[in-house]
């Protein structure tokens, strides 16, 4: 049922070439960049790297020393002019399974871990582990399942296969042995839409008996390796 699905998810997602606007970049810088202190300097993995936009991002932000992967050969052809070099169609499994010590500074998940069951995001967040510089880092990002506007998100794709929320990454983490720097939402729309939902949101907390932690439809994971004593 799974490969059945992925075969006609390109004509799902109806991919395109991305552009990168003024817009974007600044959401990037302030959901991504800064919260998980990039520099142009470091070198990048992302898993699951779909259209390109955010290797076109790292590339735009100076940093020539990236990667991306994802296994849907479709992928192929749209990718950016300006990182086409950098995209890699490959199985992250077979992907990982290769004997490279190759490490990176910052590896990425931006709407992968929901794609897998438990025991599978444990082993593949385990093996980006070994793959981490000193003082690398992890980020993911997955729909909230805490919150209701993450449902959408969630059950908006059939190869979904694990909910997340705040609690069970955290609990992913510690199962890696990894720090948990930062959880937060994504936060997205105009100023006056952050704003008004930043309100509903104080309210709703005050309101109900068991408000979820964050409100956000996604929430973002900062994973850091921990020092060895």
């Amino acid at each position: 049922m799974s490969d059945r699905l992925y075969s006609s998810y390109s004509l799902y997602k109806n991919y395109n070439t991305p552009t990168l606007s003024a817009k974007s970049i600044a959401r990037f810088d302030e959901e991504v960049w800064i919260p998980a202190r990039f520099n142009d300097s470091m070198k990048c993995l992302e898993i699951g790297s779909g259209t390109g936009i955010f290797l076109l991002y790292l590339s735009s932000k100076g940093i020539e020393d990236l990667k991306g992967i994802d296994h849907d050969e479709n992928l192929q052809n749209v990718q950016p002019d300006q990182v086409k070099d950098k995209f890699e169609n490959v199985d992250v499994w077979k992907y990982l399974s290769t004997e490279s010590e190759e490490t990176f500074d910052r590896i990425i998940l931006f709407d992968v871990l929901e794609h897998f069951v438990p025991e599978e995001a444990f082993q593949l967040i385990l093996k980006l582990k070994s793959k981490l510089s000193n003082n690398g880092k992890i980020i993911v990002k997955v729909p909230n399942m805490s919150s209701p506007w993450g449902i959408n998100y969630q059950f908006g794709d059939l190869t979904h296969k694990t909910g997340f929320n705040s609690e069970s990454l955290r609990q992913l983490g510690i199962a890696c042995n990894l720090q948990v720097d930062k959880i937060y939402d994504q936060r997205v729309g105009s100023r006056r839409r952050v704003f008004t939902s930043a309100l509903l949101h104080k309210f709703l907390s005050w309101a109900l008996l068991t408000p979820p932690p964050f409100w956000g439809a996604n929430l973002y994971c900062i994973y850091s390796a921990k020092l060895e004593p």
